[in-house]
């Protein structure tokens, strides 16, 4: 028999079975396409075709014995995710029948297609064609790319409507560092974006309801089922989002290390390249940069703290590290774009909008659209490191952790200091948990440095509950040293999109 229930609220207790008779078929297909096309809020171009009827756990059954699904079976899944007719049990199977078998180029693509027409896609003014463009990190410890990036690429006279995520686990979330500054409101309908950027250039904003239901109940579900690490569900969930955004060029920081969701240089490159190549055949030109995440980015790690520096790359200053790949990845998204004849050249705009202060004002104008008070604003963008501190605050514990031995320091384990902190409070576990913006960590050394026995080497910033005994033990393995050792560039490689920036297809309209 064919089941199908329709429990969304709608229809409760619905259901349609039919035997194996072609008359019984034939009216179970023609009631079954009655029900679809009454689910408002889905494309017409999306609906399954009435004479077919594919069973939800057919579906599975194929994917779990590695057969390789149609377009109209992928379509038929994704649908019963966003329209609640799914049950968690059969998702939950489906999602593990992915990750173990895995999907090939032409899947992936459909997964993303169909993810991305489960919700709402903006809508931009014809003149922003080619302009509008956006990053996407898979997270790392320390990542505040995104702060000073945004205004960057809106100085150089992109429009960049980033919407990005929370922090779950030991990587941080570009949200909750934003909304570490009072009055911050990440939440901005689409018309409020659309204002936003056309009065600043760049937002910075939280996915909204109507945008991709779909990655929303997935996402939630691959948490708890183990099926996190997927390369078809990542590549799905990252760009079901970019392309609801309609944009028209994307970078993507896939990172690889011991802090990094892949380990290895390989295992993330074949992330990358599913990325690239996904991102193209949807109409976006696409690009990735694999960057190292062993050590922290940057010198600052915790949601305020991190504001700070971002601050101080918009000044023209900071750590080289961060400033390195906010230039890399800038450049990259402004020669896709075509506002820079090549990658070198658009880093060099990139820098000069960090230098000049342009991107500095812009990151100002963006805190004061968003909800920030103009004298709020101002002193976070133009005062001194000290009004920054009374603006954002601190906590009302801090402890220096000294060096035990002389060396030269090889390496900062990222890891080890995100766990720590984590459990001061900076992190959540589960979604909607409140995190402590002030708790944080500041590296008073750097990779290459020469160290000697008692020298501070790393301040932590906390409150209730305090360091202990474990934790003081965790961080100090975190320190590696060596005879000599010369640091590395985070940037390991670059991916750059399969057809020149001009000849990709019509995203960005």
């Amino acid at each position: 028999h064919l089941e199908s229930s329709c429990d969304s609220g709608r229809s409760p207790g619905l259901k349609i079975e039919a035997d194996h008779n072609n008359g019984s078929k034939k009216m179970a297909s023609c009631s079954l396409a009655l029900l679809c096309l009454s689910e408002p809020g889905l494309p017409h171009s999306t609906l399954p075709d009435p004479a077919s009827q594919i069973s939800i756990p057919e579906i599975i059954r194929k994917k779990r014995d590695g057969v390789k699904l149609q377009e109209e079976e992928i379509r038929t899944f994704v649908q019963g995710v966003t329209r609640g007719t799914m049950k968690d049990g059969q998702i939950g199977a489906m999602l593990m029948a992915i990750r173990l078998q895995g999907m090939d180029a032409k899947e992936t693509l459909a997964l993303t297609h169909e993810m991305a027409a489960s919700g709402r896609v903006l809508e931009w003014p014809e003149g922003w064609r080619g302009l509008l463009v956006d990053k996407h990190s898979t997270g790392g410890v320390g990542d505040k790319v995104s702060l000073p990036l945004a205004p960057a690429l809106a100085a150089c006279g992109c429009k960049v409507p980033m919407i990005s995520g929370r922090g779950l686990g030991h990587t941080g979330g570009t949200l909750d560092k934003l909304e570490s500054v009072p009055g911050f409101k990440v939440s901005q309908s689409p018309e409020q974006m659309k204002e936003i950027l056309e009065t600043v250039g760049c937002c910075i904003v939280e996915q909204s309801r109507e945008l991709v239901p779909a990655d929303k109940v997935l996402y939630a579900l691959r948490d708890v089922t183990a099926t996190v690490d997927s390369l078809p569900l990542i590549t799905g969930s990252i760009l079901s989002k970019k392309a609801a955004e309609n944009i028209s060029a994307l970078v993507l920081d896939v990172k690889f290390g011991s802090a990094a969701l892949y380990p290895t240089l390989e295992s993330a490159q074949q992330l990358a390249q599913s990325l690239v190549s996904v991102g193209t055949q949807l109409g976006i030109s696409s690009a990735a940069v694999l960057s190292r995440m062993d050590e922290p980015l940057g010198r600052r790690v915790g949601h305020s703290l991190e504001v700070l520096e971002a601050l101080e790359c918009l000044d023209g200053r900071g750590p080289s590290d961060l400033r390195e790949l906010v230039t890399t990845l800038g450049g990259t998204l402004l020669w896709q774009c075509g506002r820079a004849v090549s990658v070198p050249e658009g880093a060099v705009c990139i820098a000069c909008s960090l230098d000049d202060g342009s991107a500095r004002h812009t990151f100002q104008a963006m805190l004061q659209a968003q909800g920030v008070d103009a004298a709020t604003a101002r002193a976070l963008c133009a005062g001194s490191e000290e009004q920054r501190f009374q603006v954002l605050g601190r906590t009302r514990a801090q402890e220096e952790l000294l060096v035990l031995k002389d060396g030269t320091v090889r390496q900062i384990l990222a890891l080890p200091i995100a766990q720590v902190l984590h459990g001061l409070g900076a992190g959540r576990t589960r979604e909607g948990e409140a995190i402590n913006h002030l708790v944080g960590a500041e590296l008073l050394v750097s990779v290459g440095q020469h160290v000697r026995k008692g020298t501070p080497w790393l301040r932590i910033h906390y409150e209730s509950p305090g360091l202990r005994d474990g934790d003081r033990s965790h961080l100090q393995a975190a320190l590696i040293l060596e005879g000599s050792f010369s640091p590395r560039s985070k940037v390991a490689k670059t991916i750059l999109p399969q057809v020149p920036p001009e000849e990709t297809g019509s995203a960005g309209k």
